[in-house]
């Protein structure tokens, strides 16, 4: 029964987790449709003061989002199994800790709208989140999300297409996020995260749907985290 239970809540998080995505990344995307960033300090005042509402949503979203990819990414491990059990393991680890790290980063920017709800002076808030953005930790932190977001997704898609426990156009739509998130950063559209977004939700939708339908005898007899 506990293994059941198990394999059903890794299911539930794989077919959650990126939608907090698709929101968050949609709802920036509809914030900035008319210009705007929070490429610094100034800029995401402006945009914070513009649009708090979205952009609580959006905060929220992302942050539900990262508490479900941890075990989201142990649930597609548990699918992978042996055939691909190394890759697998490198690309749930990095995305597992890459989310988390992520939950900080989106939790952080609170800040920003906190700050456009007092009449203070807005230079000074716009210096504090520009030096809190330049912390060698807080470096740290977002260089891990991004190793994590792009590389262990990639790697975790890949360990799904070599496993050949969901069908190939699975495991592309999980493979897909990376290179349109960096697309998006290219061109200045936020657009592209959201349509990589929605294809990583279909591509972990199919694989919660294949962790389910495996016998429970199976899925615990399978080594998914040997090395």
């Amino acid at each position: 029964m506990s293994t059941v239970l198990g394999r059903t809540g890794l299911a539930v998080s794989l077919f959650l987790a990126p939608w907090g995505f698709v929101v968050a990344n949609a709802s920036y995307a509809w914030a900035t449709r008319n210009g705007g960033d929070d490429s610094t300090g100034a800029n995401a005042l402006a945009l914070a003061a513009a649009h708090p509402t979205i952009l609580s949503a959006a905060i929220l979203a992302a942050m539900l989002g990262s508490l479900l990819m941890v075990p989201a990414a142990i649930g597609a491990m548990r699918l992978i199994g042996d055939r691909a059990a190394r890759l697998g393991l490198v690309g749930g680890v990095l995305v597992a800790a890459g989310y988390i790290c992520y939950f900080s980063v989106a939790q952080s920017s609170f800040t920003a709208l906190a700050m456009v709800d007092n009449d203070g002076p807005r230079a000074e808030y716009a210096a504090v989140l520009d030096a809190s953005q330049q912390n060698p930790l807080v470096i740290w932190v977002f260089l891990l999300f991004v190793l994590g977001n792009l590389v262990g997704t990639f790697l975790l898609g890949l360990a799904l297409w070599r496993s050949h426990r969901v069908p190939v156009w699975a495991a592309a739509a999980v493979m897909a996020w990376p290179p349109l998130h960096v697309i998006g950063l290219i061109v200045g559209s936020e657009w592209f995260e959201v349509t990589g977004a929605l294809l990583e939700t279909v591509g972990f939708a199919v694989v919660g749907a294949r962790l389910l339908g495996r016998s429970p005898e199976v899925v615990a007899a399978t080594p998914a985290l040997a090395t």
